[in-house]
């Protein structure tokens, strides 16, 4: 096969040397595989495999675990900390827990490639972080679909609940207006204005796909937080 370009999402140790690894494609969306003696001392890979950093990889077998072959750096790896670190951390998450393997999402590629540019940069974090949720949430056809339950057009004057079952909203006394959402519908996801707004809906879209397991770089932003 020709290298494919890839990401580095989720690692963790097998055996005595090797590591079992979720990496994002190009072209194969999630790959699960074994990168054997990546942590033997002195392996030439064992610095390349990290994540935030692009590589191209070949891989070998027909199950859904796969054997990684070729492992090549292809650029800078992003240089994270703080903030910019823990929602680098929650981008692999919520990939590793809703992708299935090997569904082809080659725009979801593009986007985190964008978003290993925007995390370094506060202002460009929240942006980049609701456009590859959302896009996610398309490839999963789990989007919100900007209607009423009654699929009638949102009232700009009236607000709204999301319920993501039906992936339509639902009237309320207190919650998102409408003409909030409708400017998210128009894709203004990165609009200092709807931050609040882009991220409330993002999670509740999220959450069925999630599930009950409290996500990791969640408590790691709480705690920052506090």
């Amino acid at each position: 096969m020709q290298p494919q370009p890839a990401f580095l999402l989720h690692r963790r140790p097998y055996r005595e040397t090797s590591a079992l690894v979720d990496l994002l494609t190009l072209e194969h969306g999630r790959v699960r595989a074994v990168a054997q003696g990546v942590r033997r001392p002195g392996s030439r890979t064992r610095s390349r495999l990290q994540s935030f950093a692009p590589l191209h990889v070949t891989w070998a077998g027909h199950g859904e675990l796969k054997r990684l072959r070729l492992m090549e750096a292809s650029g800078s790896v992003a240089l994270l900390g703080g903030e910019g670190l823990v929602c680098g951390l929650y981008a692999n998450e919520i990939l590793v827990r809703t992708l299935p393997v090997e569904l082809p999402v080659p725009t979801l590629f593009a986007f985190y490639t964008a978003l290993m540019d925007a995390l370094p940069q506060p202002g460009a974090r929240a942006g980049g972080l609701r456009q590859l949720e959302m896009t996610l949430l398309e490839a999963l056809d789990a989007q919100p679909v900007f209607l009423d339950l009654d699929d009638r057009e949102l009232d700009p004057q009236r607000r709204y609940v999301y319920y993501p079952g039906a992936r339509r909203f639902a009237e309320v006394a207190q919650g998102i207006d409408g003409r909030t959402l409708r400017l998210l519908a128009q894709g203004d996801w990165a609009e200092p204005g709807l931050a609040g707004a882009a991220k409330a809906l993002t999670r509740a879209a999220l959450a069925p796909l999630l599930g009950d397991k409290p996500l990791r770089s969640r408590e790691l932003i709480r705690r920052r937080q506090s």
